[in-house]
């Protein structure tokens, strides 16, 4: 099992399936591929806002792949053609040998276009494919991130650190701790300046409790076999 980092909050998930979280191509500084380029089998959102949400209707299009998001993302994404999966919190859906299940993120979300808008529930990812994966999706500190962790075991944490919208390098520590995630890797920091971090400030300090961190750079992989 193998997973990639795309810059901002976006990963791809290559195991049996290959699945895209958060796809934030267009537009995203960071990203070191194009829409074309992607080829998956699972498109996977924590939320709505349009750096989460990003491509991933026209990617889940042109894959004709499966796109898994909470109930109103998923209505949406049907009306413009994609094919896609509502769940909500606390449950899930298995597509091939991949478990999707929603947990909860303290954000907020939402939809606003033109002759289309929709409120909707921030959230969080757990994908069981082979190993376990928690995307955190934005989110501030909360204290069930600890039940996150006792429930579900991840073996790797994705931890916004970019302050400003979602926590920063100091909470995603805390955040790391409570998860108890074998691996951390920081996101949602540097693509833009209002979130600007220096995510081996991250590293140090959670090394310093004893928690490692994987820092990736846009683009490159981590094996996880």
């Amino acid at each position: 099992m193998k997973l990639r980092y795309l810059g901002h909050s976006c990963f791809v998930v290559e195991g049996s399936e290959r699945i895209i979280i958060d796809p934030f191509i267009n537009g995203n500084p960071l990203s070191p591929v194009s829409v074309d380029e992607i080829k998956v089998d699972v498109v996977a959102v924590t939320h709505g806002h349009r750096d989460h949400l990003g491509d991933a209707i026209e990617i889940a299009k042109n894959n004709d792949a499966t796109l898994v998001a909470i109930h109103e993302i998923a209505v949406y994404a049907s009306s413009k053609g994609a094919r896609a999966e509502g769940i909500n919190m606390g449950g899930g859906i298995k597509i091939g040998d991949t478990e999707i299940i929603m947990v909860q993120a303290w954000h907020s979300s939402g939809i606003d276009e033109a002759n289309y808008e929709i409120a909707t529930s921030p959230a969080a990812l757990i994908i069981k494919a082979g190993k376990t994966i928690y995307h955190a999706g934005d989110t501030a500190l909360f204290s069930d991130m600890k039940l996150i962790g006792e429930l579900y075991g991840p073996d790797v944490a994705l931890l916004p650190i970019g302050g400003r919208y979602t926590m920063d390098a100091r909470q995603a520590v805390k955040a790391a701790e409570m998860v108890g995630a074998a691996i951390n890797i920081p996101m949602h920091y540097n693509t833009f300046e209002a979130i600007r971090q220096d995510p081996e400030e991250f590293r140090r300090m959670a090394e310093e409790r004893g928690i490692k961190v994987v820092v990736l750079k846009p683009g490159e992989e981590l094996n996880l076999d």
